[in-house]
């Protein structure tokens, strides 16, 4: 349980001196092949899609500004939330964050490992997997929230000077760059375009957002200024990072075809490498562990806490919510549930990277993940615009169109994953 601040800071600077579960959230969320996806797109039409970025980039503000809004004028949890509207809801939520969980561990384990390896390739792949998940399996188990907090900044600190110092290096050019604020869809586009919008920084993590609102002491609906100033500043970061990202597609690797999924950035490596030297190529890897493995970080702390909370929620009698307190009291990083689901994240996952074939994991994932997008934006529209909670907690039409406008991209997302994956 974490001590409550008495006061919200005062000031945009006394504000930046607070941010934390902002970064911890939009770092989680953006992976390796997040990255990668840019690239790919930045590779195929140079900066014409950066428009594309910037929207995606205030869809996902929008979102988590909701689910941390909810938090902080309802006095419940998101999964409480939940409950209210219906068991299916919990149900849902439960066989999801099951199957994700098994098949997110692998993904995430393997794109943490391949940096290494390509660094230090005595241990393979699946071993240094294995070495990253145990080590984001201590970092969790042993640690609370503050000291994770500190954790991720760091890793976002060396991912900002790796990924931005990469698209320095390769040299922008700033009037493609700000054209391509200007919508536009070129041919063949259009499915780069919802990537992009659909892709930067959408994860279940984005739910748990709130829940580390609450590990830093945040309470009661005046901290919304902070909670806003805090999810900015992440989503912010976010948006540089996939810039960059664009940058050094449009530049460096324009009209050449690159590997898909997340060894798409050991390419990009070898490639800065033969342009520029080996020099060049060390510190991106390093950039690209720092980029994965805050996902290992962030997921096995933060979907923990969500799984941690279900079960608390699943086993309240019927119409029945509590209180922000209750959680603390029964769930939380010392409950028996949140240990179970990191365990659950890190050693059976553990087989599947035996199948030597972990990229073809990401197509499973991309799945999962598109269908947890458009039920996030759809309950959130419900929670947020009824009796659920108080008035100075409702959307307003701006949010209200944004999270529409997420509902329905989301959910086209989901049925078009869904066909390809059954195609």
């Amino acid at each position: 349980m974490t001590d409550q601040l008495e006061e919200p800071p005062v000031g945009w600077r006394a504000r930046l001196r607070q941010v934390g579960p902002g970064i911890m959230a939009a770092a989680t969320g953006v992976g390796a092949g997040d990255l990668v996806a840019t690239m790919v797109a930045g590779s195929r039409f140079g900066y014409t899609l950066l428009w594309a970025v910037l929207v995606g980039t205030i869809f996902k503000l929008a979102l988590a500004e909701a689910v941390g809004r909810w938090h902080l004028t309802s006095g419940r949890t998101i999964l409480s939330g939940w409950r209210t509207l219906g068991i299916w809801a919990l149900i849902y939520f439960g066989i999801y964050a099951v199957i994700w969980g098994f098949v997110y561990g692998a993904t995430a384990m393997s794109a943490s490992g391949l940096p290494l390896n390509a660094l230090f390739p005595a241990i393979s792949v699946r071993y240094w997997a294995m070495i990253c998940g145990l080590l984001g399996f201590a970092l969790v188990w042993f640690g609370r929230y503050a000291i994770i907090e500190k954790l991720m900044t760091v890793l976002v600190g060396v991912m900002f000077v790796t990924v931005v110092g990469t698209a320095i290096l390769v040299v922008p050019n700033f009037a493609e760059l700000f054209k391509g604020a200007v919508p536009t869809l070129p041919d063949g586009s259009l499915v780069y375009v919802l990537g992009l919008v659909g892709g930067v920084g959408g994860t279940i993590t984005m739910a748990a957002y709130g829940y580390w609102t609450l590990a830093k002491g945040w309470r009661s609906s005046k901290w919304l200024p902070m909670m806003r100033t805090d999810n900015a500043v992440g989503y912010v970061m976010t948006g540089i990072f996939v810039i960059a990202m664009l940058i050094v597609g449009a530049e460096l690797l324009l009209g050449q075809k690159i590997i898909s999924g997340d060894k798409g950035l050991l390419f990009l490596g070898d490639t800065l490498a033969a342009d520029y030297g080996q020099w060049a190529r060390i510190p991106f890897l390093i950039g690209f562990f720092a980029v994965s493995f805050t996902s290992v970080i962030g997921v096995w702390h933060g979907v923990s806490l969500l799984f941690a909370d279900w079960w608390r929620i699943l086993r309240l009698p019927a119409n029945t919510t509590e209180s922000v307190e209750a959680y603390e009291k029964k769930a939380g990083e010392r409950s028996v549930a949140y240990r179970g689901y990191v365990l659950w994240l890190t050693f059976p996952p553990m087989a599947l990277l035996f199948l030597d074939q972990p990229f073809q994991l990401t197509v499973i994932y991309g799945v999962l993940g598109a269908l947890f997008m458009p039920f996030l934006a759809a309950t959130l529209l419900v929670l947020l615009n009824t009796s659920r909670v108080p008035r100075e907690g409702r959307s307003r039409w701006l949010s209200n169109g944004l999270l529409g406008i997420c509902l329905a991209m989301f959910a086209y997302l989901a049925y078009t994953e869904v066909v390809k994956f059954f195609s």
